[in-house]
């Protein structure tokens, strides 16, 4: 083969492989996206708004802990401080009615019949240091230790009773309120992390019922 047909053929090739190289470029440029329509805007179906993305240094919390745990800026349950009580122990007892007309004693031995003569109202008592509300530690009892306690209850006259009275001894009588006699703590939530409860205030309580009667006893004198 002559240098002629040599350069002839190399020429051929050359333009051959340009022609190819031309052809995938622009079939390359000509494919379009998933996301763009022919008139080359993009589909709202397709398109991804800002909010639907989340870069990695749009995470919230994650430089600004200072070498804290993530868990440290979650919110606690107990953020907001509450307070509550708690009755810490209950006593049953009598409430005696003290004005005159609601007590009595008699003796040596016989029998002893008594009536109540003059009404009147037994109150609650309540007494404590610290921070508390008389009627949130009356509401504390009332639910936990009896529904029947109350703020106070009234003794209206009547109620005649009888009892036979042991040889040479003197018996007593004395009306009131069948009621408790209780102590009680007020506790106040910590905040952040601090859920358990701090004591704010403590005390004890004589707390009547709506149950009245006279209560007997004895003694050698």
């Amino acid at each position: 083969m002559g240098i002629s047909s040599r350069h002839a053929l190399t020429s051929a090739a050359t333009a051959l492989l340009l022609c190819l190289v031309t052809a995938g470029t622009a079939s390359a440029e000509e494919v379009p996206a998933d996301n763009v329509t022919p008139n080359g805007s993009v589909s709202d179906s397709a398109a991804i708004s800002a909010s639907q993305t989340t870069d990695m240094n749009d995470r919230a919390g994650w430089d600004d802990a200072e070498g804290r745990p993530l868990s440290d800026n979650v919110p606690a349950m107990c953020d907001t401080p509450s307070t509550w009580y708690s009755i810490t122990s209950k006593q049953a007892i009598h409430i005696p009615s003290w004005w005159n007309g609601t007590k009595y004693k008699d003796g040596p031995g016989g029998t002893m019949t008594v009536v109540v003569t003059k009404g009147g109202t037994i109150s609650a008592d309540v007494t404590g240091t610290g921070e508390y509300e008389i009627g949130g530690v009356i509401w504390k009892a009332k639910g936990s230790v009896s529904v029947k306690i109350g703020g106070s209850v009234t003794v209206t006259t009547g109620h005649t009773y009888s009892r036979t009275i042991a040889k040479n001894r003197y018996g007593h009588l004395q009306y009131g309120s069948w009621g408790y006699k209780v102590t009680w703590k007020k506790y106040r939530s910590g905040g952040g992390a601090n859920c358990g409860g701090v004591e704010i205030g403590h005390g004890s309580a004589t707390l009547p019922t709506s149950e009245t009667g006279w209560k007997y006893w004895e003694t050698a004198s």
